[in-house]
């Protein structure tokens, strides 16, 4: 019996589906800095040459303190496997200014940050898919206005063909929206912490992470 492929392939993509962690190609992530969280990543950490990502109610809720222990890593002098010399770092149409001194205690090389400001939303992705296929940038974060499924797929190829890392901060109300990301979360503060729901995760399986790091 033949099977519909856009069907099959609607299947594969509900975050409900649990797929073998083969998909994954064994290909080692890159560690997050947070052993819990690691535990619950295939290859142990975020998926590299792929798109994450990072549902948010609001800013400010530990979208960044999630990622700063792997962009640290990144942008260092020695960077890690399989970068022979520290990549750029490129934010795309952040809405905020970075802090440069809180970056810097983060760990992250100040002399290794770009930031893009374009013009519109239509620029935001094209600027952040030319950065991310440019074989210079070890990771791209972007704060795009609207996403689709197309755009997603082309973001995901662009990290594939430049071996890079796409990080794409989003509203939690996409969550329901189809997405060609490798691993897609949602972060929340609560009372005493952060917590993370990884709802899409490709060769893993949907978990929430109650308590990631505490807020001050």
């Amino acid at each position: 019996m033949q099977r519909d492929s856009s069907t099959l392939e609607s299947l594969l993509e509900n975050p409900r589906v649990w797929r073998g962690r083969a998909h994954n190609g064994n290909r080692p992530g890159l560690s997050t800095g947070y052993e819990k969280l690691d535990r619950h990543l295939p290859g142990g950490g975020w998926p590299q040459h792929a798109l994450t990502e990072i549902l948010v109610e609001q800013y400010g809720v530990g979208e960044l303190e999630i990622l700063m222990p792997a962009l640290a890593r990144l942008s260092a002098d020695d960077p890690v496997a399989p970068y022979a010399e520290p990549g750029w770092v490129a934010w795309v149409a952040p809405p905020f200014q970075p802090y440069p001194p809180a970056l810097q205690q983060s760990g992250i090389n100040l002399s290794r940050l770009l930031i893009v400001r374009p013009k519109d939303d239509s620029e935001i992705l094209w600027s952040a898919e030319q950065a991310l296929a440019s074989g210079t940038c070890s990771a791209v974060l972007l704060w795009p206005e609207r996403m689709d499924d197309q755009a997603s797929r082309r973001l995901q190829l662009a990290a594939e063909k430049g071996q890079s890392w796409a990080i794409a901060f989003r509203p939690v109300n996409a969550e329901r929206q189809a997405s060609a990301a490798a691993l897609r979360l949602a972060i929340r503060a609560s009372a005493d912490g952060t917590d993370v729901d990884i709802f899409k995760s490709r060769g893993g399986r949907p978990v929430t992470l109650h308590k990631l790091f505490s807020r001050p």
